[in-house]
């Protein structure tokens, strides 16, 4: 379906943009590690990342409600998931991201920097360049575990919500074949979402004992360039 491809092809921008925006820089930190990146170029990756990162946790809930219509309402998808209404979600999921992208932004340009300007990070990002700041970041990070509440929690929720109906739905059907289609319809989605998820939730929501630091570094590089990397490989296995 129209609708369906184009959620597709948007998750996909997104993916290729999460790439394309850490990676060369990073490329260039391994080549050249003593070459600095200037404080605008790291807070501009910081806020392109945080709006692909923000924008594909939109998307995924999009999807969810795209596969609820598709499984439990068959005879009115059509009508819901209408071009208007897929364009319009799909503009609202963008707009959301770049607006909360940029009250985290907006909150690190009065911070003095006036320590070491190493970035213990594979590239910037916004809790590395806080633990720069010479001064008390107490209220920034409160602001990003509220926005990780708002991106994290809240579409988990939905996307809960969504697959529960879902279930619901198919259990009631009665040929195993009928099931069986129905569940691989969503089984990418699923896998997407899972992988997506699970690691973000972990590094900006999830309380670690001591210092996780240089765990989460691995762990937000696998989340930002080996999740963009196993999104087309899992739609293209389903396909």
């Amino acid at each position: 379906s129209f609708s369906y491809v184009f959620l597709l092809s948007n998750l996909a921008t997104v993916d290729i943009a999460y790439a394309c925006n850490t990676v060369p820089q990073m490329l260039v930190n391994l080549l050249s590690p003593t070459q600095p990146i200037s404080f605008t170029g790291c807070l501009t990756q910081t806020f392109l990342f945080l709006i692909f990162a923000l924008t594909e946790s939109f998307l995924l809930v999009v999807m969810s409600y795209d596969r609820y219509v598709a499984i439990c309402l068959p005879l009115r998808y059509s009508t819901i998931m209408s071009w208007r209404v897929c364009v319009t979600m799909v503009v609202t999921s963008w707009t959301v991201g770049v607006l909360m992208t940029l009250v985290q932004v907006v909150l690190v340009l009065p911070l003095p920097f006036c320590g070491p300007q190493k970035v213990n990070h594979f590239f910037c990002e916004i809790l590395a360049i806080l633990r720069l700041a010479c001064a008390d970041t107490y209220f920034n990070k409160v602001v990003v575990v509220s926005a990780g509440v708002v991106v994290l929690v809240g579409p988990v929720s939905l996307i809960v919500v969504s697959y529960s109906h879902i279930l619901r739905a198919v259990l009631k059907i009665q040929s195993a074949e009928g099931r069986q289609k129905a569940f691989s319809t969503c089984s990418s989605h699923l896998g997407v979402v899972g992988l997506f998820y699970s690691t973000a939730i972990i590094m900006y929501l999830v309380p670690q004992r001591g210092d996780p630091q240089e765990q989460k570094k691995y762990l937000l590089l696998f989340h930002s360039l080996f999740n963009p990397m196993l999104n087309p490989i899992i739609y293209t296995l389903r396909n």
